[in-house]
């Protein structure tokens, strides 16, 4: 039997598959490969060039960078500060949606997505227009206030990321809400538990797996920051070139040192591959206990 229903689904599973593999899998074998060679050049670049296998060389020169190690750190700064906060105001403006007496709900349902289905670079230029020292609005009132000072930097950005994220998850928790079986909450209810009491109790550990998958979304995301700081550089010029880890990548990209452009990349992709089962293990472990 299992072997039918496999017939049956390949043909569905294939146009991902193949897509899965040629833009995923390959490239990813790709920068694997090109991570442990290196282009020496002699003659002051002038010479000809040859490409040598370092082994891990790269790796080695990546973990003493410290650009990249700061990198690194500033966007790990930033999910710490960001992601949970975000979750949170998700999960209360899902649960707000999910309750009976929400009138509207229809309306604050697309205003919530609004945010997320701008692009990127716009929602940076709108937020770096109101960060603008000289052309922003708030910092007129406010004269001494600064956004895009080296200690406000990670907040700002990060504000941008809850503004254009939290309304995704919303839609992403409230569709986990819509899912509870209707005599699961009648149950509790006839139990008196309702109002918020149901929301905490029976709602919340219900939706667990769509936070679960929105923690793992928003770390993922979180370390491909790219877009915001990149936008806010017109506004804020203390702001690195090295500032995120893909902007790194992409500078050693410019200066045409692809061999350690794909290192970076490797360990990046790496690194986010490990934080997400480290949080899935710890999510399985809370729901074994």
């Amino acid at each position: 039997m299992r072997t039918k229903e496999l017939r049956r689904a390949a043909p569905f599973m294939l146009p991902f598959l193949v897509l899965f593999v040629f833009v995923y899998l390959v490239p990813t074998a790709y920068s694997i490969e090109q991570s442990f060679f290196a282009v020496k050049r002699s003659g002051l670049g002038l010479g000809g060039s040859e490409t040598v296998f370092t082994g891990f060389g790269n790796y080695t020169q990546v973990f003493q960078d410290k650009d990249f190690l700061a990198a690194l750190g500033r966007v790990a700064f930033i999910g710490i500060i960001q992601v949970p906060a975000m979750l949170v105001i998700a999960l209360f403006l899902a649960l707000l949606l999910d309750a009976r007496t929400t009138k509207g709900a229809r309306f604050f349902r697309i205003a919530y997505f609004i945010p997320y289905g701008l692009p990127g670079v716009i929602a940076g230029l709108v937020w770096s227009f109101l960060y603008a020292p000289s052309l922003s609005p708030i910092t007129r009132v406010f004269e001494h206030l600064s956004f895009v000072g080296d200690g406000a930097l990670p907040f700002s950005i990060a504000n941008i990321l809850t503004w254009a994220w939290t309304g995704y998850n919303t839609i992403l928790v409230y569709a986990a809400l819509q899912a509870i079986p209707e005599e699961t909450l009648e149950a509790a209810a006839v139990d008196g538990c309702s109002g918020w009491k149901a929301a905490l109790f029976i709602k919340v550990p219900q939706v667990r797996p769509a936070l679960l998958m929105a923690l793992v979304f928003s770390i993922i995301g979180t370390f491909q920051l790219y877009n915001e700081p990149v936008t806010m550089k017109s506004v804020a010029p203390n702001l690195s070139s090295t500032y995120t880890p893909i902007m790194a990548a992409l500078r050693s990209l410019s200066a045409n040192n692809f061999n350690y452009a794909a290192t970076q990349s490797v360990v990046l992709g790496a690194l986010i591959c490990v934080l997400s089962v480290l949080v899935f293990r710890a999510s399985a472990k809370r729901t074994d206990a």
